[in-house]
């Protein structure tokens, strides 16, 4: 069976002076020091897109819920179970950030 996709927020990587600072007091030494892991400078990295093919594993389980919160996620049309999991993540995020 395929796996569905997970609607994740993406962003956009950005440069700081820091990040320049940092990268032009590197050991260079250790630039090569692995071949397969080239050393790129930031001018590559800036709007790199951050979570683009990040997809949590997902765990099927059984929930019960009320009659009319159930027919309110599939009046929106397909996809109720995405909302729900949407709605969860959101809530979880709010939380952890307390």
């Amino acid at each position: 069976m395929k796996e569905k996709s997970t609607k994740q927020q993406h962003r956009r990587l950005k440069i700081t002076a820091e990040i320049r600072k940092e990268f032009a007091n590197r050991n260079k030494k250790l630039d090569n020091a692995d071949p397969d892991a080239p050393v790129l400078p930031p001018e590559l990295w800036e709007n790199a897109i951050i979570g683009k093919y990040y997809r949590p594993k997902k765990t099927p389980v059984t929930v019960r819920l009320d009659q009319d919160v159930l027919a309110w996620l599939k009046v929106k049309g397909g996809g109720h179970l995405t909302r729900i999991n949407e709605i969860l993540r959101k809530e979880m995020i709010t939380d952890l950030r307390r």
